[in-house]
C-alpha cells in the first residue's frame, strides 16, 4: 500500500501540533470535565499527538492505533499504544473515564460497532459518580470541501475537493468509498438505542493553520470569520461534528 493509499484508507494523523490541534486539546478537556485524571483511551490515536497531550493528566492513558507501523512508532516515544481494531477493543467493560475518538469512525469498516465498542468500554455511573465521557470528532456533510480526496478514473487524488458532499449519496460514495461524511441525523443514529446521553453537539470549522503559514493575514481573518460563525446557524458548514456522549 503506497503512502497516498494508506492516507485514503486510514486517514492522515496529525504530524504538527499548531493552533488547531491545541484549540481541540482545551475543547476536549473542557468537555472532559475532570474525567482526563483518570483512565484515558486515544481511539483511533495516529502517531500520538493528542495522547502525548493527554497523558499527562492521566492516571492512565493508552492509544490504540489500527495501522501497526503507526503504532509501533507512537510506543517508541515512550507512549502505551496497541494495534487493534476499533470495533473489537481489547478491553473490559467500563475501563475507561474518558474516550477521545478524533476523526476516525468514518475510516473504520462499522461504524456502528465501533461506537457500541467505545460506549461498553466506557465506566458506567456509580453512586455519586457520574459515567464515563466519549468526545467524538467526525467530517460533516455540510462542508463545502471533501478533505480525504477522492477516487477519479481508478486513481486517488488526495487534497481538498469542492461539493463532492453535496452530490447525491450514490454518485458521492463512488466518488469518496474510502470514507464517511455524516450529517447530525445520521451520527446521531449510531448511538440512538446506545446507553449514553448527549452532553454537548455542535459543528465547528478549522483553524487553516496551512492558510495562515502561506498568507498570515488573510489566513488570520478567514479563522476569525469562519469561527466566529460556529455561534449562528451558519455552524452547518463548519467541518466536523463535535459531539460529547456521557455513559448512563
Amino acid at each position: 500500500m503506497t503512502d497516498l493509499e494508506k492516507a485514503a484508507a486510514l486517514g492522515q494523523p496529525s504530524f504538527a501540533w499548531r493552533a488547531g490541534q491545541e484549540r481541540r486539546l482545551r475543547m476536549i478537556l473542557k468537555m472532559a470535565a475532570g474525567r482526563e485524571r483518570g483512565w484515558v483511551l486515544d481511539n483511533g490515536c495516529g502517531v500520538g499527538a493528542y495522547l502525548e497531550h493527554l497523558a499527562p493528566h492521566a492516571e492512565q492513558a493508552i492509544g490504540l492505533e489500527f495501522d501497526i507501523a503507526r503504532a509501533a512508532e507512537t510506543s517508541n516515544r515512550s507512549l502505551e499504544v496497541l494495534s487493534a481494531r476499533g470495533e473489537r477493543l481489547p478491553f473490559p467493560d467500563g475501563s475507561f473515564d474518558l474516550i477521545l475518538s478524533h476523526e476516525v469512525i468514518e475510516h473504520v469498516d462499522d461504524d456502528r460497532a465501533a461506537m457500541a465498542e467505545m460506549i461498553r468500554a466506557l465506566r458506567p455511573p456509580s453512586g455519586e459518580n457520574p459515567g464515563g465521557r466519549l468526545v467524538l470528532f467526525v467530517p460533516n456533510r455540510g462542508y463545502p470541501l471533501e478533505t480525504h480526496g477522492v477516487y477519479w478514473r481508478g486513481r486517488y487524488r488526495y487534497g481538498n475537493v469542492p461539493l463532492v458532499n453535496y452530490l447525491p449519496t450514490s454518485i458521492r460514495n463512488r466518488l469518496a468509498p474510502h470514507v464517511r461524511v455524516y450529517t447530525g441525523h445520521q451520527l446521531g443514529q449510531l448511538f440512538s438505542e446506545l446507553p449514553v446521553r448527549i452532553v454537548q453537539r455542535t459543528v465547528i470549522f478549522g483553524a487553516y493553520d496551512n492558510m495562515i503559514a502561506r498568507w498570515p493575514r488573510l489566513g488570520r481573518q478567514l479563522r476569525s470569520v469562519l469561527q466566529g460563525l460556529e455561534h449562528t446557524p451558519l455552524r452547518a458548514f463548519g467541518l466536523s461534528h463535535f459531539w460529547v456522549l456521557e455513559k448512563t
